[in-house]
């Protein structure tokens, strides 16, 4: 099979399976569900396929002509194929799950639908060549798995649904006018191509309006407000693919600019750099606030991505020494997939057979389910980044590119532009503050769920008797997630530093073989202050200030969260639908009036209404007119002919009633289909008479 043809049915198999199996599942679910699952794991062999395909075919283009006008453009490098093969993969892990997870749900014919499209959009999205072609298929994504958050139809899911979609629409928006203003200066937006292009411009006004819209989708502050709200009432098969694909769809976009238009920009990194810190220390803070298991990891999947984020930053602040930072960002994006993979999938097991989330509800759930204790451990000490777990290399990696900028402030190799050394000292500690919170919220979770008791006896009781909590297949799926933790952790030079290499030509890095000792005190140094810090969090914090403790002795999980801290609800609502309104209504109504009463003054001045003009009461100047010629004919009659039975009819009157009716029946045809139509016919004859007669011509 060739790689073009690979490409295809990457992209465009998922689409049409989706229509395939709404049919099957109008007649077998059980069928529906198979063939879900077969699709997304066929998916899945054909990435591996692209991933043992020589890929090192840099611009290599393949092309689907008249498709939205431009047409569709596709290629094929290292990281492309590397993402979207852990994208399949989560596919596939997840429709596995779904058929046990959605025994009890409705509406699952739809979701299975909107599973597919997502799918082969996602993939589109990370397989795309040029720019056009990302925004269609990120559209496409974005409006498909909005159905995702509002599956159940409840009015927190609607809410939230509505949120989601207004940042996806608000984001999309902004991202193509950044198209626009980009293909105006550069003429192409074919990703290879950028860098040239846009050498000599000012493309940052263009490169802002595609951050919004990327970052809208990764979860970045401002735009993080999707995610808190989305997560808790998805599906958590969609929570695991929202947090751990979709938001690295926006990732990819932002390494586009970064990468691709302004790479080795100090002055971008820099700008994205703080992006990240806050978004990094803000979901941190959000998670160990939260009480609701799947909230507090929606929260943690805003503090990663600004993990990321920073990543992206040093390399722009490092230049053309950024292969540190670029091997911790790409291992660190496929880890925070892999990880979000799993902890939504455990918050599912638990979902499923509680069909609650509070931390109070939920506690002790697990105390006697050592395979579900396994897999949330495994997760857990991943993005807590415990060495010889997958999280602590790219973690390391994160934090050395910081430290490596630091050093090279102290030698004077990088003059102080952006960030002094004090300014860079203050981010590492905020990076290292937040992997605390990160061990923090991860302790507090498993606390719960696998160490307390639940106060109430009979509950803890009924939980200790669920043995079979989750069937063969999810046990298999999630257990075999969960194991490529400590086993990417234990060979990062075998596993992780190919991942990472395969990132070369996309990241613009050309110094691939770069090894870094992982174990050395220096890097386990950073590791270990970051438990230290996540240990006295969680005892100084979360035990002693963030629970009540009850009449009984007993202590509760409490919401401390000051809830005008709330950005949806007390800032972009508050703006988008009451202030804006209310000004542009003011300013409309200014206008309006300025309006009239320069119409009015004009009428009476300038353009003084004439005798013959007159404004009507009723009717218009024909009626009146017809009207009047037939009294004065009238009154002639009744003087002559009708002198005996004389005629009184208004004919004015009676005109402007017979004009009215006439015209609210036409206004009635005027806005019909069947009018429409006609009209269109009528418009197509007359060109295709013109064309007739100019053709004999």
């Amino acid at each position: 099979m060739t790689i073009s043809s690979l490409v295809y049915l990457m992209v465009f198999m998922p689409m049409v399976g989706a229509f395939v199996s709404y049919l099957i599942g109008r007649v077998s679910k059980t069928g529906r569900d198979n063939f879900v699952a077969v699709i997304a794991v066929v998916e899945f062999v054909f990435s591996i396929m692209l991933v043992a395909a020589d890929v090192g075919h840099e611009g290599m283009l393949i092309y689907v002509p008249e498709v939205c006008g431009m047409g569709l453009t596709f290629t094929i490098d290292g990281f492309r194929v590397l993402y979207a093969s852990i994208a399949c993969f989560m596919w596939a892990m997840t429709s596995l799950f779904s058929k046990e997870y959605f025994t009890h749900y409705r509406n699952r014919n739809r979701y299975y639908l909107f599973q597919l499209i997502t799918l082969g959009a996602t993939a589109g999205i990370f397989l795309s060549a040029d720019l056009y072609t990302t925004f269609i298929f990120f559209e496409i994504m974005s409006l498909s798995s909005y159905v995702w958050v509002a599956h159940d139809e409840k009015a927190d899911s609607m809410r939230a649904a509505a949120t989601y979609l207004a940042v996806a629409v608000i984001g999309g928006l902004s991202l193509l006018m950044g198209l626009f203003l980009l293909y105006n200066q550069t003429g192409t937006l074919l990703i290879s191509e950028l860098y040239e292009a846009c050498q000599g411009k000012n493309v940052y006004p263009a490169c802002l309006c595609m951050l919004v819209g990327f970052g809208a989708k990764a979860g970045a502050f401002p735009l993080q407000i999707w995610l808190p709200k989305a997560h808790p009432v998805a599906p958590a098969p969609a929570s695991a693919l929202l947090s751990g694909i979709l938001t690295k769809t926006g990732i990819f976009g932002v390494l586009v600019i970064s990468c691709q238009i302004l790479l080795h920009d100090a002055m971008w990194g820099a700008f994205i750099l703080i992006i990240g810190l806050i978004t990094m220390f803000l979901g941190a803070i959000l998670a160990v606030f939260s009480i609701d298991f799947k909230r507090t990891l929606a929260c943690s999947s805003v503090s990663q991505i600004g993990f990321i984020l920073v990543g992206v930053g040093m390399q722009g602040l490092l230049g053309e020494h950024n292969e540190i930072a670029i091997r911790g960002t790409v291992l660190h994006m496929v880890n925070h997939s892999l990880f979000k993979l799993v902890l939504f999938m455990a918050a599912g097991v638990i979902y499923m057979n509680l069909h609650k989330l509070d931390l109070n509800d939920i506690r002790g759930f697990g105390r006697k389910k050592p395979l579900l204790k396994y897999i949330y451990l495994m997760g857990a000490l991943g993005i807590g980044g415990i060495p010889l777990w997958s999280g602590y290399i790219s973690k390391t990696l994160l934090h050395e590119s910081m430290v490596e900028y630091i050093h090279e402030l102290e030698g004077g190799h990088i003059m102080e532009s952006f960030f002094t050394l004090s300014n860079m000292q203050t981010f590492e500690w905020i990076f290292l503050i937040s992997g605390g919170m990160t061990i923090a919220y991860m302790i507090k979770l498993y606390v719960a769920v696998f160490v307390e008791k639940n106060q109430d006896a009979a509950v803890q009781e009924k939980y200790d008797g669920m043995k079979k909590y989750m069937n063969p297949v999810s046990s298999a799926v999630l257990t075999l997630c969960a194991t490529l933790f400590p086993v990417m952790g234990m060979l990062p030079y075998a596993i992780m530093d190919r991942m990472a290499d395969m990132s070369e030509g996309f990241m613009g890095w050309n110094h691939a073989g770069h090894s870094v000792d992982y174990f050395t005190w220096l890097n386990l140094k950073g590791s270990v202050i970051s438990i230290v810090i996540g240990v006295a969090i969680y005892f100084l914090v979360i035990r002693k200030l963030l629970m009540n403790k009850q009449e009984d002795g007993n202590r509760v999980y409490a919401n401390r969260w000051w809830k005008y801290f709330d950005l949806e609800d007390y800032f972009y609502r508050p703006v988008l639908l009451r202030f804006l309104p209310t000004v542009c209504a003011a300013v409309c109504l200014v206008i309006d009036r300025l309006v009239d009463g320069s119409v009015v003054i004009l009428r009476r001045t300038i353009y003084k209404d004439s005798l013959i003009y007159k404004e009507m009461d009723e009717g218009n100047q024909i009626t009146y007119a017809l009207g009047t010629f037939f009294n004065k004919a009238e009154d002639a009659l009744n003087k002559t002919v009708w002198r005996s039975e004389p005629h009184k009819i208004e004919f004015t009157h009676r005109f402007a009633m017979k004009y009215a009716s006439f015209k609210e029946n036409f206004g009635f045809i005027e806005r019909s289909l069947s009018y429409g139509l006609i009209l269109f016919c009528l418009g197509l004859c007359a060109v295709l008479i013109y064309l007739l007669f100019t053709a004999t011509l």
